[in-house]
């Protein structure tokens, strides 16, 4: 098939294009590089049947030709990001949603949206199933990405019901590999980076507040299988194995051979206590649950960071 990747130079767009391009598809690969990096694609510029066009969504999405899928990823994705581009995460949440929404009802093509765990909030039923409403600060810090993401969802269901576009959503809980930003500001590149340069790794609250992290290859899996399918979602694709901050942070420790101390500090407003999906849903729906151990991931990504001192160093300090 031919597929639109929006974000497709951003860390989980450009393994997904990877895995299109890989298994012989057609990949139309759009991104304004405003997180997103050319190096996550280089390798595919030039391969037949791959095309790649520095684009805004939220100004329009213009692709000609046939499109027999849309995979809207374009945002960005972690607190620092989002936080500089307050006003563009919200845009691409909205306006660059509908405008991918636009494409895939013209050409006919399956619309696939990545919503995230965030919608959940802080949330106060755990584990996570998608039938949870979610306990979200509709004017905190995070919400510029928490909302961009609820209005999104919306905006697909809206089309699926009212415009019988083909749409699917996936949430996705914390995923981690190659190609994410040293600097991305979430706790698998903060421990990593800090635990291999010797700094201290900065723990935020007590430690007892838990994430459940997963491998990039596993995620890409099962974002491929909900493309292929016409399953509308929501699906939770997540690690359903659930750390406290503080045992991760040993195990990085553990991993690293580091001798860093832990350094605590004060939680951050609206961050939240407990986060882990359900995956019943994506198991029985789509047959898919992580392979991937985490304590494996995290050995692949510490190689992957020590394999470039030229990053790991600008973080240092």
């Amino acid at each position: 098939m031919r597929a639109v990747v929006t974000g497709g130079a951003g860390f989980l767009g450009s393994h997904l294009c990877d895995a299109l391009i890989t298994r012989g598809d057609q990949v139309a690969c759009l991104d304004n590089l405003s997180t997103g990096r050319l190096e996550n694609i280089e390798h595919l510029i030039g391969r037949p049947g791959f095309e790649f066009s520095e684009t805004d969504v939220s100004t329009g999405v213009d692709v000609s030709g046939p499109v027999d899928a849309i995979a809207h990823f374009a945002s960005a994705a972690s607190p620092p990001h989002y936080l500089r581009m307050p006003l563009e995460t919200l845009a691409v949440g909205s306006r660059g949603t509908e405008h991918a929404l636009r494409l895939a009802e013209t050409k006919g093509a399956r619309f696939l949206l990545a919503s995230t765990s965030e919608v959940y909030g802080d949330p106060t039923v755990h584990p996570q199933p998608e039938e949870y409403w979610g306990n979200v600060n509709s004017i905190g810090p995070r919400s510029v990405y928490d909302e961009a993401k609820r209005f999104a969802e919306a905006l697909t269901v809206a089309y699926g019901s009212a415009r019988k576009v083909n749409v699917g959503i996936i949430r996705i809980f914390n995923t981690y590999g190659p190609r994410m930003d040293a600097a991305d500001g979430r706790v698998v590149t903060n421990f990593i980076g800090q635990a291999l340069n010797g700094d201290p790794i900065t723990l935020y609250g007590d430690g007892t507040q838990t994430r459940s992290f997963c491998y990039v290859d596993d995620l890409i899996r099962g974002i491929v299988m909900m493309l292929d399918s016409s399953e509308p979602g929501p699906i939770n694709l997540g690690n359903p194995e659930e750390f406290t901050v503080g045992d991760f942070a040993k195990l990085v420790l553990q991993i690293t051979g580091s001798s860093s101390p832990i350094e605590y500090r004060p939680l951050p407003q609206d961050d939240p206590s407990r986060r882990r999906p359900v995956i019943k849903r994506a198991n029985q729906r789509l047959g898919w649950q992580p392979e991937v151990p985490v304590a494996e991931g995290v050995s692949r990504m510490v190689a992957w960071m020590r394999s470039r001192p030229a990053e790991l160093s600008s973080l240092s300090g």
